[in-house]
């Protein structure tokens, strides 16, 4: 295919907001580069590239994911579940996921060919845990991204995907195997849709194969773990994080007056869980630091707030990260990552998904803590406080790591491997 002067390169997160930034620091540097970056997205999430200076897309209500509005109100309801072991959630939480994604890639199939047909992007960006036949069936060079852990992509060498156990781990083949189980309906149902308009099979438990062109993972070298059978260096790389650029942030005035800073956020659907969060601002109360928290769009459900607590809906998380010494989250990949970027410790509480993962391996690599998010006590909590602002070793290995990850770039390392596979395909 001919390359243009400009080139298109369409940019397709899934329907969350973790995604959806990761891509907005690649299309940054993209653009830097001279491509034309542009944004398909679905309607809940229009105006939320614009805001960044590209062009959007959007697909037709219900196509490429759920309304931000429907899928809180989905995790809303499973929000008893994410007090579960990973194990527990399989049946019900990641099942009905699964269910829901399968859905999603159903409904956009029509749409998606012809807005591709439309845009004819000289690359696509695929940021998500399915694949979309109608980008496999379009011919265009696709890049996998995957934003999630490293344990998305199987080995045996890595802990199975969402279960939050180390490698080794006796009980591997047990949760292997109700994975399976669990997602078996989804499963079956999707390669079924698959079939019927050309495509392979995909194995057991995959909803989406490797790119042939491109893929590009997140994971820091601090946090990677060691494969059975290495990665392809030609179609895998290695992104050392993805951190976008944000504006910058001017920090409130405390009447507590100073203080460690610490930051927390669980996403915008951990936001949702105000019990939890209500629970948390209780104990920094009496904890001599600072706290910024992000609640999302639950701002009106808090009421009394602590002097040395500041309370919003949203803010410029890669800024703020970079001002704090300790990052408290969900294990989201951006976060997890984030963190690492700017040399912050984190203290993990995870609900669901890859957070799992990401809190064992925080724990394993010892770049942060875990805690279960409902069975913590305040002495707990505080303890890890102490324990992660207070340990200088840690912080200085941090540091070095994230001097590393500055100097890698990944935002830029991402745009120059997408450049050069569009450059590669353009005839000679």
């Amino acid at each position: 295919m001919m390359v243009r002067a400009s080139p298109i390169v369409a940019l397709f997160p899934e329907a969350s907001f973790g995604a959806a930034l990761n891509c907005i620091g690649i299309a940054q540097a993209l653009r830097e580069r001279g491509a034309r970056p542009v944004f398909i997205c679905h309607p809940g999430f229009t105006g939320l590239f614009a805001d960044y200076g590209f062009p959007e897309h959007p697909l037709p209500a219900g196509g490429g994911g759920e309304k931000p509005d429907t899928w809180l109100d989905f995790v809303s309801r499973h929000l008893p579940h994410f007090n579960l072991s990973p194990l527990e959630q399989l049946d019900s939480y990641v099942g009905p996921t699964w269910d829901a994604i399968v859905d999603t890639a159903i409904a956009v199939e029509a749409p998606l060919r012809q807005l591709l047909a439309r845009l004819k992007p000289d690359a696509v960006v695929l940021d998500n845990v399915v694949m979309f036949p109608a980008l496999a069936a379009s011919g265009i060079p696709w890049v996998r991204m995957i934003s999630c852990a490293e344990t998305e992509l199987p080995d045996a060498g890595v802990p199975p995907y969402l279960s939050g156990i180390a490698a080794d781990d006796p009980s591997r083949r047990l949760f292997e195997k109700r994975y399976l189980k669990a997602v078996a309906p989804a499963h079956e149902r999707f390669n079924r849709f698959r079939a019927g308009v050309g495509l392979a099979a995909l194995p057991q438990g995959l909803f989406l194969e490797e790119s042939p062109w491109l893929n590009l993972l997140l994971t820091p070298q601090i946090v990677r773990r060691e494969r059975a059978i290495p990665l392809d260096p030609e179609r895998f790389i290695y992104l050392e994080g993805c951190v976008r650029r944000e504006g910058p942030f001017e920090l409130p005035e405390f009447p507590s007056g100073g203080g460690p800073l610490v930051y927390l956020g669980f996403g915008s659907l951990g936001a949702s869980d105000v019990a939890l969060i209500e629970r948390m601002i209780a104990t920094f109360a009496a904890y001599p630091a600072r706290f910024i928290v992000n609640v999302g769009g639950f701002r009106d459900a808090y009421r009394a707030v602590p002097d040395n607590v500041y309370l919003d809906a949203w803010f410029p998380q890669p800024s703020v990260v970079a001002k704090c010494d300790l990052f408290i989250h969900h294990g989201g990949n951006n976060s997890f990552c984030e963190a690492l970027y700017f040399g912050v410790p984190s203290l993990v509480l995870p609900y669901c998904w890859d957070g799992h993962d990401n809190a064992q391996r925080a724990v394993e690599t010892g770049v942060g803590l875990r805690l279960d998010r409902s069975r913590w006590t305040p002495a707990e909590l505080t303890s890890a406080i102490a324990s992660l602002i207070g340990d200088r070793p840690l912080r200085s290995r941090l540091a070095d790591n994230a001097a590393m990850m500055a100097a890698r770039s990944g935002t830029a390392h991402a745009a120059d491997a997408i450049v050069a596979l569009m450059t590669r395909q353009s005839p000679a």
